[in-house]
C-alpha cells in the first residue's frame, strides 16, 4: 500500500491532490529563470513549473527517474536537506511544496535556501495550515499556523508575502465528511495514543487508516470526491480555515 503521504494521482487522494496542484500552477505565474524545487515528491509538478522556466532543478531524498526528466531543461539531483549541494547564488527561485513540516532543522533548511538564491529571488513555499489538521500526522515533525511560519522566514528574508489556499463549498463539504470519518476513528485510541507515542511507532498505523479513509470516502462519496478538481480551490488572504499556507519570501539584497 503507497504511503498517503507521498500525493499521488489515486482517484483517493483527489482532494488532496488537486489542492497541491493549485500551488504548482500558482508557482508558475510567479517563477523565471533558474529554479530549484525541494522535494520532487512523485514529480507531478515538474510538468507544470518547467515550462516557465530556463532551468529547473528537482531534489528528493528519495531516487526519481520518472518521465518528466525527459524535458531538456530538467535535472534531479538525490540529496538529503537542510542541507543543499549547490553554490551560493545559484538559483532566481527555490519552490517547495509540503516539505518543511517534515525537516527537523527548519532554521537550517530555511538559511540554506536564503544562501542558493540569487538577490530579487524569492523561496515560494507551502506547508499545512495547523489549525485545520484533523489528526496528528507522526510523518510531520511539526506544523505551522500563520504566524510561525511568518516568523520563521521573516528572519532571514526581506519580506514575506502570506496567502492560503482555499477551497469553495464542494471542497468543504468533502473535509466535514473527512473530519466525521476521522473523529470515528479516534473513538477506537480512548488513552490518546497518537499524542502519546513516539512519531516513528504511528507511521505504518496512520498510513494505513489514513489510506483506508480515504477510499472509504471515495466508496461513499464517489460523485463528490470525484467533481474536485483545481478550480475548486484558489489563493487567498491567509485565514484560519486556510488547508495551506502559501507563502512567498523575498530576497531583495
Amino acid at each position: 500500500m503507497q504511503s498517503a503521504e507521498r500525493i499521488s494521482r489515486e482517484r483517493s487522494d483527489n482532494f488532496v491532490f488537486r489542492r497541491s496542484q493549485l500551488a504548482y500552477i500558482e508557482a508558475a505565474r510567479m517563477v523565471h529563470g533558474d529554479v530549484l524545487e525541494v522535494g520532487t515528491g512523485t514529480g507531478y509538478g515538474i510538468e507544470i513549473i518547467a515550462p516557465h522556466v530556463r532551468s529547473l532543478t528537482t531534489v528528493d531524498k528519495h531516487r526519481f527517474d520518472g518521465e518528466a526528466l525527459s524535458l531538456p531543461n530538467v535535472r534531479f539531483v538525490r540529496t538529503v536537506v537542510p542541507r543543499l549541494p549547490f553554490a551560493d547564488r545559484s538559483f532566481d527561485f527555490v519552490v517547495s511544496f509540503q516539505v518543511i513540516e517534515h525537516i527537523r532543522r527548519d532554521g537550517d533548511f530555511v538559511r540554506e535556501v536564503h544562501r542558493v538564491l540569487r538577490p530579487g529571488g524569492a523561496f515560494v513555499v507551502t506547508t499545512p495550515n495547523a489549525p485545520m489538521s484533523l489528526t496528528r500526522n507522526p510523518w510531520h515533525v511539526r506544523e505551522y499556523d500563520a504566524d510561525a511560519l511568518a516568523a520563521l522566514l521573516g528572519g532571514l528574508f526581506d519580506r514575506v508575502d502570506r496567502y492560503g489556499v482555499s477551497g469553495n463549498g464542494k471542497v468543504m463539504e468533502y473535509y466535514a465528511k473527512n473530519r466525521l470519518a476521522v473523529e470515528r476513528i479516534a473513538r477506537f485510541d480512548p488513552l490518546d495514543l497518537q499524542h502519546r507515542l513516539p512519531r516513528w511507532m504511528l507511521r505504518l498505523p496512520y498510513d494505513i487508516a489514513n489510506r483506508l479513509n480515504r477510499r472509504r470516502l471515495l466508496r461513499d462519496n464517489t460523485a463528490l470526491t470525484d467533481s474536485i478538481t483545481v478550480r475548486d480551490y484558489s489563493l487567498t488572504d491567509v485565514a484560519a480555515d486556510s488547508f495551506d499556507l502559501f507563502y512567498v519570501a523575498h530576497k531583495d539584497r
